[in-house]
């Protein structure tokens, strides 16, 4: 017998496992699955961008429009509301008569004057008078006016401011206004024993609106001198 030690003997290498067939097709079905569900996710959020996207062109669309809309009414609104003003307007215009005794109103087929009210500075006196037949009417204010100017030379002329409130009529459609007008007159020698007279001369707004003490106002810087 020999006395040298026997080398180990090593254990026997185990086979690999084989795969089992069942499992390998389930595995490959399972990624196929997962791969077709992550195709599906993809087209599934790019749809719901294209579907967000579409809803927020169209709801720009209907913006655009409304805005749009909005605007051309705005424009027609505001191009009735000038052409009502514009229609509504009336000015005052006044010629004398041939002698000077009065002052005809004037007014155009749409704007009849229905009444007017004219009143006098409160020094002279007069107080306010209701037109007739659309005149101012010089025997309202001749004697009051010629008494201020009775210190002064026979022919001077001037500005008397009065305050005139006008109804008239815009259609069918009563309106009122309202403003402070210098009546244009002169005065002249007359015949004797008459003394001066008064003419009127013309009618021309100072300014809208107005009331009596602005009107006194006016007068005191427009009132004869002497």
């Amino acid at each position: 017998m020999s006395d040298e030690p026997e080398a180990p003997v090593a254990p026997p290498t185990p086979e690999p496992a084989k795969a089992d067939p069942a499992l390998q097709v389930a595995a490959t079905e399972a990624v196929a699955k997962a791969e077709a569900a992550a195709t599906r996710r993809r087209w599934i959020n790019l749809g719901e961008f294209v579907a967000v996207a579409g809803l927020i062109i169209a709801l720009l669309g209907l913006y655009l429009n409304w805005s749009d809309r909005r605007e051309e009414t705005a424009e027609k609104q505001i191009a009735s509301a000038k052409a009502e003003r514009e229609s509504a307007r009336f000015e005052l215009r006044a010629v004398p008569t041939t002698n000077g005794k009065a002052l005809t109103l004037q007014h155009d087929d749409r704007h009849a004057i229905r009444d007017a009210t004219v009143t006098f500075p409160t020094e002279l006196g007069v107080g306010s008078k209701d037109t007739v037949a659309d005149q101012i009417e010089r025997g309202w204010f001749e004697r009051a006016l010629l008494k201020v100017t009775d210190r002064g030379p026979d022919a001077r002329s001037g500005r008397l401011p009065v305050l005139i409130v006008l109804t008239y009529w815009d259609g069918d459609t009563p309106r009122t206004t309202r403003g402070i007008y210098d009546i244009g007159w002169k005065t002249q020698e007359g015949t004797f024993p008459f003394g001066r007279t008064l003419k009127l001369e013309s009618l021309r707004l100072h300014e809208l609106g107005g009331d009596q003490k602005r009107l006194d106002a006016l007068w005191a810087a427009e009132r004869p001198k002497g």
